[in-house]
């Protein structure tokens, strides 16, 4: 680590004073969620024997069952899937998808989705496998000119074939505001007072426990996410969870495994302890890396650049973009994350092609888990304004150390320069 120069250092005091405003508000949302958490596995006796693991088809696995019917009540919802078989967030969601809609059938997104599900959906690139490809058709609801959702933009772009509407809670690489579960449950209510029916869906991605409504308490039908993001509490290796109405997971557990098997399978093979555990862990853990959102964006602001979510914003996901406006700050940060990482510290990224992606992306991401966006990384597309998502961090010091280390690298290397007072 480089020497921390003087002024670098004011700034940063002044950034941890922003932060100390926030702390009492953090810390009742974890009380919150904890307690809660808490309480549901008292409810569903949680003993030791359902961390004992299946093997093979994964038949009469109590463990497996119990930790769905938790993540249902954590969720809001009638009932849950939970597998690590899920390979990301992305495949969750597609599964979700492809469980209740049909050929014929339209999705409407409010909002251009995260890149890889343009890529699931048939707007980008020529894969196999697509909704476009099975005959589903799909139209974007467009944001307002504050980047907001309209109830009345929406309402307008339903076709009889509307089977689905898909919200997405984070704002993934999109220079717009992400969604807030008051916003989302006005909108919700919209949609259901003109069609009682249509399928609400929410991509529920880094929004986990950060605030204290998930969106199955606000009406929605169907939600997913990941395992290796917030709900996995940095120990989870892998996986991800559908949750919803009975009927929704009933179809998604068809498409998940095969129809006439559905819930009844999926060998645990020695990772339900960690499941359970990780999800106790997460209202904690998710408040540790929201305390280093606060503190990423209040130190960028110190320093003359653009945080987005500002440092005086409530958070509803965990994601903060820096703006650096140039190629070069925007990579020579994202080494000096990888360069303070537990992990693969010795190692530079490298911005490189990826499935799913349009643009050449750097990914910093010296982690315990791969990919784990619950601990902390940065990464983001090689396009302009050049905006670099830092998200996670299991400790809220860790997060600390590697962005000022990130900013005084900066500094050293003369692309960020701060005049005295």
């Amino acid at each position: 680590m480089t020497k921390q120069s003087s002024l670098l250092t004011a700034c940063i005091e002044r950034a941890e004073e922003k932060v100390n405003q926030w702390k009492k508000v953090v810390k009742q949302i974890e009380e919150h969620h904890q307690e809660r958490v808490l309480q549901i596995f008292r409810e569903e006796e949680v003993a030791s024997f359902h961390f004992q693991s299946s093997t093979g088809y994964g038949y009469d696995d109590t463990g497996r069952d119990t930790l769905d019917r938790i993540y249902a009540k954590v969720f809001g919802t009638e009932s849950a899937l939970v597998r690590q078989q899920f390979v990301s967030g992305t495949h969750a969601i597609t599964t979700a998808l492809f469980g209740v809609m049909r050929p014929g059938d339209h999705l409407l997104y409010v909002g251009l989705p995260y890149d890889t599900l343009q890529t699931v959906i048939g707007l980008t690139g020529n894969e196999k496998g697509t909704l476009k490809e099975y005959g589903m058709t799909c139209d974007i609801a467009p944001l307002n000119q504050d980047g907001y959702p309209e109830a009345e933009e929406i309402l307008s772009r339903v076709k009889k074939e509307t089977k689905v509407i898909a919200f997405q809670r984070s704002k993934g690489y999109a220079k717009r505001p992400s969604l807030d579960i008051a916003r989302m449950e006005t909108l919700i209510q919209e949609i259901k007072a003109s069609y009682p029916d249509m399928i609400i869906f929410v991509d529920n991605c880094y929004g986990e426990f950060v605030e204290e409504k998930e969106p199955g308490h606000i009406g929605a039908d169907l939600l997913a996410g990941s395992l290796i993001k917030n709900p996995g509490g940095g120990i989870v290796r892998t996986g991800g969870y559908i949750a919803g109405k009975e009927q929704y997971i009933e179809e998604v557990a068809a498409r998940f495994a095969a129809p006439g098997i559905g819930l009844e399978t999926g060998a645990t093979i020695h990772m339900l302890q960690e499941m359970y555990q990780g999800l106790f862990l997460a209202p904690h853990v998710v408040q540790e890396a929201l305390l280093g959102a606060y503190f990423t964006a209040s130190l960028a602001e110190e320093v003359g650049l653009t945080a987005f979510p500002s440092s005086n914003e409530k958070r509803t996901d965990l994601i903060q973009s820096i703006h650096f406006e140039d190629e070069k700050r925007m990579i020579t940060f994202a080494e000096a994350i990888q360069h303070a990482s537990p992990v693969d510290s010795y190692v530079t990224p490298v911005a490189s092609d990826m499935p799913g992606y349009d643009s050449k992306v750097i990914m910093a991401a010296g982690a315990f888990i791969q990919g784990s966006s619950i601990e902390l990384s940065a990464d983001g597309p090689l396009r302009p304004p050049y905006a670099l998502y830092i998200q996670g961090g299991l400790t809220y010091t860790h997060v600390k150390i590697a962005v000022t280390h990130a900013m005084q690298r900066l500094i050293d290397e003369q692309l960020l320069s701060l005049e005295r007072e």
